[in-house]
């Protein structure tokens, strides 16, 4: 729904539009602004009694509404006050280059000339409030962001080489490149995955090389809207934690944190079975009961791994050896 800030906003850019092409046919002006005629009519009524202050019939903007209505087109004069540009207040561009920075860390290196040229423009403007903040986001090598970069725009397949990261194991899955996106402060590459038949997120960090199969990549329509680990995707695990972890809040998104109850959401079984065992008796998983039980079976499977080491590294050397 569009409010009274949005029809402010839109006028702004509306108005300056109109004024500089007089005739123009409603439905042409409604199409460039993404406008039904109805909602542009609307807009129309609200500028025609807007202008300078006093309100005197040279002070307004002038909108013939009779051509509108009757004719179809638009002609709007008295409106040159607002074909000066626009000036951005301070915060303004500090949030303008924070997006250019963040745009910047996840793009492929051909466009950074653009991006710097932008970003070196709203830097001649004056700060009032100092200098904007730096970005960091977690991305890739930007020879990889290339080669992505280049198999999306050519359709192409590629398969990665990706270091596992909860896994702790190298694959080389083959994909179909959709989107780059930012989530929870790291870069992450959309791709269909064909050795799993769907939608999976590559941390670009963990991305080490790209290799062209030569085959086309096929149309998955649109990746699924994710929202970093609050996805929907996840399942909700419930740990009781003592004090000497509760650092994991910090490091870890949590959905909430309540005395000794932390919930997170969790996509990768494999990655909280770590998370347990690195935790040892600070922390136990209280819900759902198939994660309690995998992570008495991991630590179970942990001990006897520790227990069969032990014992191998007891038993006698034959003489000789080394």
């Amino acid at each position: 729904m569009s409010t009274s800030a949005d029809q402010v906003a839109r006028l702004l850019a509306l108005i300056p539009y109109l004024q500089a092409r007089p005739g123009i046919p409603l439905a042409e002006a409604a199409a460039a602004f993404s406008l039904t005629p109805k909602q542009l009519m609307a807009d129309l009524w609200v500028a025609f009694m807007c202008g300078l202050p006093g309100g005197m019939p040279g002070d307004l903007i002038e909108v013939d509404m009779d051509a509108v209505e009757g004719q179809g087109v638009i002609r709007l004069s008295n409106a040159d006050i607002l074909s000066k540009p626009l000036r951005l207040a301070p915060h303004e561009v500090g949030t303008l280059r924070l997006a250019l920075q963040a745009v910047r860390e996840v793009a492929a290196p051909e466009s950074y000339e653009a991006i710097d040229s932008a970003s070196a423009k709203l830097a001649t403007m004056s700060w009032e409030e100092g200098p904007p903040a730096v970005v960091s986001i977690v991305t890739g090598d930007e020879l990889v962001r290339q080669a992505l970069v280049d198999a999306m725009k050519g359709r192409r397949q590629v398969r990665l080489t990706y270091e596992g990261g909860s896994r702790g194991e190298t694959t080389r899955p083959v994909v179909d490149p959709a989107a780059l996106v930012v989530r929870d402060g790291s870069a992450y590459l959309e791709a269909w995955s064909v050795d799993r038949d769907g939608w999976r997120s590559y941390r670009l960090d963990r991305v080490i090389a790209v290799e062209a199969t030569g085959e086309e990549a096929s149309d998955h329509g649109r990746p699924p809207a994710r929202d970093g680990w609050l996805s929907e995707a996840a399942t909700e695990v419930t740990l009781r934690v003592r004090e000497s972890a509760g650092w994991m809040t910090e490091y870890y998104p949590t959905v909430s944190a309540s005395g000794d109850l932390v919930t997170l959401r969790v996509l990768d079984p494999s990655w909280l079975r770590q998370l347990v065992l690195r935790l040892g008796g600070e922390a136990e998983v209280v819900e759902p009961l198939a994660a309690q039980d995998e992570a008495v079976l991991a630590a179970r499977e942990a001990v006897s791994r520790h227990d069969a080491w032990s014992r191998a590294a007891d038993m006698p050397r034959p003489e000789g050896s080394v």
